[in-house]
């Protein structure tokens, strides 16, 4: 005999939450909010110059004076951090990256003029090496290994350089082991005790990076691939111990990069250290979404909102994304999920 529904269900109806938008608003258990973002932006040579990524629509690389106009909206809307990462001529490009250590090149340029005209907003700086070397790749190469001790010397340097021209936070994303400590003692010696570190604790030899090397003009130089210092998208108790050491070493913060595919990694992570933890929602994740957007597939603010609301679920403080300003504008105008 079949039974009815209330004799399989008594009184255990789930449905009686999810009513009313009033009570499906009480009983949510995350949520995205304007302080959650961390906009990624990209920098180029010049004044009042723009150009268009074509991998990622509605994305631009922006002279250093529209990149802080940049910055005062982004604090106008307020999103508490930008992430800037530099597309520099291939001319001035060479094997060991060495104008990551130029401080009056843009990405500096950039650093100083944002804290100066918009002092409000944060600024977390890479000292990676791959937009600045001819070959691509995210340390110095020789005789096709790349070092990991010269290396980590190099971004050490430059994590100063930068500090000096007014970062906030310094975020390494190159996987070189030992850079954690390195850049601590660095920064500290120089007198930036107060300088943080968000780690790239887990950055994965992913196949979404594709339209961020199109941004910073990496994606024809590279030579090889990335496998020897990026992890193995296959391991998780490697991606631990990575974060172990970083913290150990005086990583303040934690990143898991990509984000959506490793949203398994994320929850691990934050479950493991209770550690600030933070998602990059990277560029093929976002050119995924726009393109299904595009194509009449998805609706953007929809799709955009529930990849948001994942990180949150997952365990992130914050998540770097393009969509940010289009996130807090869409928070602004009392978007309801």
């Amino acid at each position: 005999m079949t039974r009815s529904v209330d004799e399989i269900t008594g009184s255990r109806r789930m449905r009686r939450n999810r009513r009313f938008d009033w009570s499906r608003r009480l009983t949510r258990e995350n949520l995205v909010t304007v302080d959650d973002l961390i906009w990624p932006i990209f920098l180029i040579e010049g004044e009042n110059v723009t150009e268009p990524v074509g991998s990622m629509p509605g994305v631009e690389r922006m002279s250093v004076d529209l990149a802080v106009k940049a910055a005062r909206k982004a604090a106008d809307l307020g999103i508490p951090a930008l992430a800037p990462f530099p597309n520099i001529p291939i001319a001035k490009r060479d094997e060991t990256g060495a104008a990551i250590l130029n401080p009056d090149g843009i990405y500096c340029e950039f650093i100083r003029r944002a804290k100066m005209e918009v002092p409000e907003i944060g600024l977390i700086t890479d000292v990676a090496l791959d937009p600045f070397t001819s070959h691509g790749h995210d340390g110095i190469l020789r005789d096709g290994v790349i070092v990991n001790d010269e290396t980590v010397e190099h971004v050490a340097r430059a994590a100063v350089i930068q500090a000096q021209a007014g970062s906030d936070i310094i975020s390494p994303s190159e996987m070189m082991d030992g850079r954690i400590g390195a850049i601590r003692d660095a920064l500290d010696a120089a007198g930036f005790q107060d300088v943080a570190i968000m780690s790239y604790a887990t950055k994965f030899a992913s196949a979404f990076y594709g339209p961020y090397r199109e941004a910073v003009s990496t994606g024809g130089l590279l030579k090889g691939d990335k496998k020897t210092y990026y992890l193995d998208p296959a391991n998780t108790d490697e991606a631990m111990r990575e974060c172990e050491l970083d913290i150990e070493e005086g990583a303040d913060m934690l990143m898991v990069k990509p984000g959506m595919p490793y949203l398994d990694i994320v929850h691990r992570v934050k479950q493991t250290f209770a550690m600030p933890t933070f998602a990059y929602q990277v560029s093929g994740e976002y050119s995924l979404i726009m393109a299904g957007v595009e194509k009449g597939f998805l609706d953007h603010d929809r799709a955009m909102m529930e990849s948001m609301l994942a990180f949150k679920r997952a365990g992130c403080d914050g998540v770097l994304t393009y969509f940010a300003p289009k996130v807090a504008e869409l928070l602004a105008s009392g978007w309801k999920y």
